[in-house]
């Protein structure tokens, strides 16, 4: 987890982002990129193609966005003392892509060569973060993402529960986590009866994991609520977890969308640091 991406956004959620992946940059020693994340000009502007006002008001309004965005991530890296990081070195520090363009495409193209992308997880009735760039990393960067909570976190990492239903989208996250379970000082295996899909038990990777030395636990809760995702929250949370690692939408979006399902109600309502990936 050496290289983060941090889009930057000016939203409430966004100290909370920032913590995040300040707790992940001083465990594994990591460069932090931030841009300004904004959305793309056609999504929300109409430009009046004759008088070309609304193209200028728009620009004006993007270069103050961008300003805004970069002062925030840059006070925070000065505020804990990272240092800014030249170009291509290999020393732990911080940069700032002031050339990225609008638009979720480019995050999730240029997420692809991070380790980990940290965004905030959606807040409701709030405009941002948005659900939409959440769903670009996780489905077109082929990267990880780390999903910050509402409350800035005060630890990560320490406690890491795995939420398994031997999915391939599950076991693909748990492989991207491999940094944070080597580091951390208990693992747990997750699982929920009823919540699976045909393939490995939770025991079999728990017998993995151990195989690479790693001391981890398997729990089996019954299900206790109406959505596993709550009883996931629950469990995570009586268990201690400041880490909750789960593979992203196992359904379709369409069916968590008319349904409901795991995924859906824990980026409604986690309260801890959620790595997920699909």
């Amino acid at each position: 987890m050496k290289n983060i991406l941090v889009p930057t956004e000016t939203h409430e959620v966004m100290a909370s982002v920032l913590q995040t992946a300040a707790l992940v940059q001083r465990r594994f020693r990591g460069y932090v990129e931030g841009f300004a994340l904004r959305p793309a000009v056609p999504d929300y502007v109409p430009i009046d193609m004759v008088s070309g006002l609304a193209w200028h008001v728009d620009e004006k309004a993007d270069e103050e966005t961008r300003r805004a965005a970069f002062q925030l991530f840059e006070s925070f890296m000065k505020e804990i003392g990272l240092p800014e990081s030249p170009l291509g070195s290999p020393e732990p520090g911080y940069g700032w892509h002031a050339k990225a363009p609008a638009g979720d495409m480019f995050l999730a193209s240029h997420a692809r060569i991070f380790d980990l992308v940290v965004l905030g997880r959606p807040v409701s009735g709030k405009a941002q973060p948005s659900m939409a760039s959440l769903e670009a990393v996780l489905f077109e960067s082929g990267r990880p993402l780390l999903i910050a909570p509402p409350t800035p976190p005060t630890s990560l990492g320490e406690t890491v529960v795995i939420a398994w239903n031997g999915s391939t989208e599950t076991a693909r996250t748990v492989a991207f986590a491999a940094p944070f379970l080597r580091e951390a000082k208990r693992i747990i295996v997750l699982m929920v009866e009823g919540w699976s899909v045909p393939g490995p038990s939770g025991e079999q990777l728990a017998s993995a994991l151990r195989r690479c030395g790693l001391d981890v636990e398997t729990v089996m809760a019954a299900r206790e609520h109406r959505n596993d995702g709550e009883t996931i929250l629950a469990r995570a949370q009586a268990l201690g977890a400041d880490l909750l690692v789960k593979g992203a939408y196992t359904q379709s979006r369409l069916r968590q969308m008319i349904f409901g399902g795991a995924t859906a109600h824990i980026l409604a309502h986690a309260a801890i640091p959620v790595l997920m990936a699909n």
